[in-house]
Order: C-alpha cells, then sequence, then structure tokens
C-alpha cells in the first residue's frame, strides 16, 4: 500500500483558503499513487487562538461543511484521509482528527491529551483511543500532545492498529523530539506512523516541520524539512506491522506483546503523587 503525508502552512481563520489546499493535497496524492493521505492537526481553520469565542465560529459539527466537501474529494479519488479541525458540540469544542474514505465518514477522534497551548486551551478532551477498521487495514489516530505519551500509543497497537495517522501541530520547541519521539513510538509498538506536522507562524507559535512517515522497526522511509510544504509519499507492507516478533527459533527470540508483564505495570494507571 502506498501512503502519503502533507506538510502544509494553514492560515488562521482562513478556513475556506485551508480546505481548498487540503484537497489539492488530496489530489497530488491520488496521482502519486497513495490511498491513505494524513494532513496535519488543525490543517483547516488554524490553531493560534486566543478565546474560545474566537474559535468557536471556526468549529463546526461532525458531520458538516468540510467533511462534506472531503467525502466528495474521496469518493471521487478512491482515497482515504485523516485530517485535523475544530469540532463544535453545542458551545463546546473539540480538537478532532476526522478518517475519511471512498465511502464516506468513517470516524473521528478526539484529542485526548491537551497541552496549554493555542486553541487546546480551549477544548474539552476526547475520552476514547479507537481503531478503524478500513479495507486499507486497521488505522488508529493520535493528535500532536498525544504522541508524548507512551499509553496512547500502545493500546491502539494492542487493539491490531497497522498505522498510526498522527496530525500534529509541533512547535520548535518540540523540533528535538521529532528526532527520536517519533521513532521510537514505531519501534515499540512495531507500527507505522504517518507525522503530519505544519510549517510556519501563527501569532505567537512557530512550527516546525519535519513531517515524516516511520516504519515498524523505527526507520523513517520519509522526511520534510522544516520550513517549505510538503508531500511524502512511501509504500508501506502491513504485514510488518503485523509481526511483532524476532525469532531465529533456540538462538534469538523476541515476542514484543507475549513477552509483556501486564501484572508489574499498575503504576502506568495509578494517581500521580506529586512530591
Amino acid at each position: 500500500m502506498r501512503v502519503a503525508v502533507a506538510q502544509t502552512e494553514p492560515r488562521l481563520g482562513e478556513k475556506e483558503r485551508n480546505l481548498e489546499a487540503c484537497l489539492a493535497r488530496l489530489e497530488e496524492a491520488a496521482r502519486e499513487g497513495a490511498e491513505l493521505l494524513v494532513l496535519p492537526e488543525c490543517a483547516i481553520p488554524g490553531y493560534m487562538f486566543g478565546s474560545a469565542e474566537e474559535a468557536l465560529p471556526l468549529a463546526e459539527e461532525i458531520p458538516g461543511p468540510s467533511t462534506e466537501v472531503l467525502e466528495r474529494e474521496c469518493r471521487a479519488l478512491g482515497m482515504h484521509a485523516v485530517c485535523g479541525l475544530l469540532e463544535r458540540e453545542g458551545d463546546a469544542l473539540r480538537n478532532a482528527a476526522v478518517l475519511i474514505g471512498p465511502g464516506g465518514l468513517i470516524g473521528t477522534y478526539r484529542k485526548t491529551h491537551l497541552p496549554f497551548l493555542g486553541v487546546d486551551r480551549f477544548v474539552v478532551p476526547g475520552d476514547e483511543l479507537p481503531v478503524y477498521e478500513t479495507p486499507l487495514g486497521r488505522i488508529g489516530i493520535e493528535i500532536c500532545y498525544d504522541l508524548r505519551f507512551p499509553e496512547v500509543t500502545r493500546p491502539l497497537a494492542l487493539r491490531g492498529a497497522d498505522v498510526i495517522a498522527h496530525p500534529t501541530n509541533f512547535p520548535l520547541a518540540a523540533r528535538p523530539q521529532t528526532e527520536f519521539i517519533t521513532r521510537a513510538r514505531a519501534a515499540e509498538n512495531r507500527v507505522y506512523l504517518l507525522t503530519a506536522n505544519r510549517i510556519g507562524k501563527e501569532r505567537w507559535g512557530e512550527f516546525c516541520g519535519w513531517s515524516q512517515i516511520v516504519e515498524p522497526h523505527g526507520g523513517r522511509l520519509a522526511e520534510a524539512g522544516p520550513h517549505e510544504e510538503a508531500l511524502l509519499v512511501a509504500d508501506i507492507d502491513l504485514e510488518r506491522a503485523r509481526d511483532k516478533d524476532f525469532v531465529i527459533p533456540g538462538e534469538y527470540e523476541l515476542y514484543l506483546f507475549e513477552h509483556r508483564r501486564p501484572d508489574l505495570y499498575g503504576a502506568v494507571v495509578e494517581e500521580t503523587v506529586r512530591t
């Protein structure tokens, strides 16, 4: 299967312009033979909002106008896409990413871990870590800061995810983490990780780029630079993500999931003790 990651430069509040940019990347990915495209976090509304009141008019219900446009395009191109946007539920905001295929909307993931940054200061966290069965394989989604928590990626892998789509708005301060966290999460769970970051500046925020496609051993199949918009494309083999073992019988045997010791991991979900 061929997959793609788009590194774009959304403009704050310019929904129509940003949506057109997403559609252009979908068309480009289709021309390259990709079946799945991952776009950045908040790719449609932008991210660095100063208040909930400012962000709410740029949010929408799901399904809604933007997802309907993306559905039409995915149907026409025979593509799957993951795209970040703001979801509105009454007066509540959610930082969300939708998974859309040729048959329409497949699912919506709401960001579960929220930094005190940009629009995340005003959104309600999600409370589910779904894995979506698709004709392409099993797809999990994380958004930006979620990747900092190994407790997010592991359950997705345990539930069978082959591919983790990771729309993000990594700021400049996160640049060092793009060197190792992406590779570590892919390697420790034996999954493909598709990180779609953005570039440019919004108000007081500047973003670091370095979008990438990482394979299950932690190697990068493709990566972008820090300043330019880009489309990354790579061929992946889902069987590599489904094989969690390293085995030379009698000599070298590692069973990544079978060797887990859940009885020892209770502290992971215990209440944090602050000193």
